[in-house]
């Protein structure tokens, strides 16, 4: 595997070696030993999810904050999304910068995205399956959701059609008020 850095610190992309013949292919999608000493950090994934979407959902800008943020490992089987991660770590250099990568099943590059960062990925085939590791579970209390088009953050989406947001989705913070937000106590 090849992990690739990003211009924002913690954030990666993986290229996994890839093995094929005329009866295909076969790549390890997961090796805790080299990821953690390729990146110098244990990582414990605790749960594995799988999002199918059809092409113009948009999902995100999500995140979890405090001691329930999660690191995510992402890749996709089948289609292609635009995957995007937002720095949201308060005092962090690179604090409300994104970077998006295109993750396929053709490409099979997978995207690294630590904790404390908001994460959302546009659809852009007829139908993408997303699988991602998480190193923590859901915890309603905690989760937070960023504007897929707040203006200060300026995403630079592929250029797209009509798009399937859901009503959360359609509510998200303004990144002006993310700050508050994740100084907010919760239980």
């Amino acid at each position: 595997m090849k992990i690739n850095n990003t211009p924002i610190d913690g954030l990666k992309t993986i290229d996994p070696k890839i093995f094929g013949d005329e009866r295909g292919f076969f790549f390890e999608s997961y090796n805790k030993q080299k990821l953690e000493k390729n990146l110098d950090r244990p990582l414990e994934f605790i749960q594995d999810n799988h999002s199918r979407s059809c092409q113009g959902v948009l999902r995100g800008l999500h995140f979890q904050r405090g001691m329930h943020a999660q690191c995510k490992l992402v890749r996709v089987v089948m289609g292609e999304i635009f995957d995007v991660a937002v720095d949201i770590r308060i005092g962090s250099p690179t604090f409300g910068c994104w970077h998006g990568e295109f993750l396929s099943a053709e490409n099979k590059r997978q995207f690294l995205i630590p904790e404390g960062f908001a994460h959302g990925f546009l659809t852009l085939s007829n139908i993408a399956d997303v699988l991602y590791k998480t190193t923590a579970n859901w915890y309603p209390a905690s989760e937070g959701c960023l504007r897929w088009d707040d203006p200060t953050l300026a995403i630079a989406w592929p250029k797209h059609g009509a798009l399937i947001l859901s009503e959360k989705d359609k509510k998200g913070l303004n990144f002006s008020e993310l700050t508050s937000f994740l100084q907010t106590p919760f239980e």
